[in-house]
């Protein structure tokens, strides 16, 4: 339900709320917003990657520290990539639901990646302890 009301949201933003001309393509706004939302999902797409590489078939969890790409800075990088897409996809777009979305997703995101560092630190003795949570350098 709510992803379907969220859905509807977006679309009912851009198509009836917000208005687009051809310069907005070139507007540092939009630039900035889509470079946000790119490096997000690359961090996101690679984050999985390593994740479904540590678990070996028919397992559920993995019995090793993630290693590589932002998982050097965080836990639960793919949850840090997922929120910077929002925060990007909410400046290109300069949508107010967008922008509650990405609140909304970084606040559950962040939750949950604080869950799974202390899961980890409790996991393994040896766990990086310079590691934040889901923001790098800082939480």
């Amino acid at each position: 339900m709510f992803c379907a009301f969220n859905g509807y949201m977006q679309g009912r933003w851009l198509t009836h709320f917000q208005e687009y001309d051809e310069s907005w393509l070139y507007h540092p706004v939009f630039i900035g917003g889509a470079a946000l939302f790119l490096l997000g999902q690359a961090i996101s797409i690679h984050s999985d990657m390593v994740l479904q590489g540590l678990c070996k078939p028919g397992e559920t969890e993995t019995t090793t520290i993630p290693h590589g790409g932002f998982f050097e800075y965080v836990s639960a990088p793919n949850y840090f990539g997922e929120a910077l897409e929002w925060m990007g996809y909410a400046l290109a777009s300069l949508s107010l639901p967008a922008m509650a979305f990405a609140i909304f997703t970084s606040l559950h995101l962040g939750s949950h990646a604080l869950v799974q560092h202390e899961s980890y630190l409790k996991k393994f003795d040896d766990y990086p302890k310079n590691r934040k949570a889901f923001v790098p350098f800082w939480w």
